[in-house]
């Protein structure tokens, strides 16, 4: 449940009454502020509460204030059970991004988020922090040419030869995804874009997370399932419904958002996988914190961690921009690369953790 700014007294009766505010807001997606008499237990100290809210405690008069915050998706992680599971596949559709051959991997018990990282989430951590993303500092960032205006097009003069429907556009960063002329405010709930490798680890360091290893995202991403070409089974569409955003028509040139959305889609939307994950799947490109390669071996491994250096990062879950004819990466097994500085308009992140972080 989203809420704005919300106030809730009690009558001070005993000390159970910071349990008592936790299962008031158990299921609640808020930050608490407590103040009370100066004769509570935790008076003065700051102390976590049950749904990693922060309380703290001051001097008030004969009742206990409660001011709720919205935190935003940040708040919301969610346990994955550790266990073994088939990485990979011995079908790959892609076979220079190898995607095979097909290993056991054990991976441990952790927490992931439930959603992308949002524009939202992303503007808490450079108001806090003065972040500047690489993009903001090299000038510009690519662009998929169906979303730029024909202004923003009328000045680029160069394209990347083997995809020419990217452009480097000057002034493209997160908070103007397709230029200057362009804006996030009426897509908060969005992920956040344009941001690297660099970038996003940067924010998981602040948030107190850290980004999934290609291992743990992949386990993520099957939800449970095994042998799957996708997180919630093997038909792209079960019953005609769509399950994430990605391309519909034909690539390049004709997207016929079929889905509901020509470009991302907010971190919420379509049905989350069998571990809870929304959008794990197309929408926007996520990070992991491996370095990239192509030749792996079929032993046994626990909690893998990829190369211990490299060139490139590996991605993962693909984007609004894939379709099976160009980039059929939409799959939990399927995988790509960038550059640890790269950004993007279809790339993004989410964020891992060994144990539920306290938040920012």
């Amino acid at each position: 449940m989203q809420l704005n700014l919300a106030w809730a007294h009690w009558q001070y009766r005993s000390t159970k009454c910071l349990a008592e505010v936790d299962e008031m807001f158990a299921l609640q997606n808020c930050c608490i502020t407590l103040i009370g008499t100066s004769n509570l237990p935790l008076h003065g100290s700051s102390v976590k509460s049950n749904i990693r809210g922060v309380a703290v405690m001051a001097i008030k008069q004969e009742y206990i204030e409660v001011e709720v915050h919205d935190l935003g998706t940040q708040a919301k992680m969610v346990v994955i059970p550790g266990g073994v599971f088939t990485m990979g596949t011995d079908e790959p559709a892609i076979q220079q991004d190898g995607e095979w051959p097909v290993r056991k991997v054990h991976v441990n018990s952790f927490y992931m988020d439930r959603y992308e990282v949002s524009n939202e989430d992303f503007e808490r951590f450079v108001n806090s922090t003065g972040y500047v993303t690489e993009a903001e500092k090299f000038g510009d960032s690519f662009v998929f040419e169906g979303m730029l205006s024909e202004e923003v097009k009328a000045e680029i003069h160069q394209a990347v030869a083997a995809a020419p429907w990217w452009l480097p556009v000057k002034g493209a960063n997160w908070k103007h995804p397709e230029g200057p002329d362009s804006n996030i405010s009426n897509r908060m709930d969005h992920p956040v874009l344009h941001v690297s490798w660099n970038d996003a680890v940067a924010f998981c360091t602040w948030a107190g997370k850290r980004l999934p290893t290609e291992a743990e995202w992949e386990y993520s991403c099957r939800g449970g399932l095994e042998n799957r070409l996708f997180p919630w089974g093997n038909k792209l569409q079960p019953k005609g419904q769509h399950y994430a955003n990605i391309w519909q028509g034909v690539f390049p040139t004709n997207n016929t958002a079929e889905d509901g959305y020509k470009g991302t889609a907010p971190v919420t939307a379509f049905p989350p996988n069998g571990y809870g994950l929304y959008n794990i799947v197309g929408n926007a490109w996520e990070w992991t914190a491996d370095w990239w390669a192509v030749h792996h071996s079929t032993e046994e491994v626990h909690n893998p961690k990829g190369p211990s250096s490299g060139t490139d990062r590996v991605k993962k879950g693909g984007s609004y921009m894939c379709h099976k004819s160009y980039c059929y990466r939409y799959r939990c097994a399927a995988r790509s690369q960038n550059t640890p500085d790269s950004s993007a308009s279809n790339l993004g992140f989410r964020c891992a953790a060994d144990t539920s972080p306290e938040l920012p």
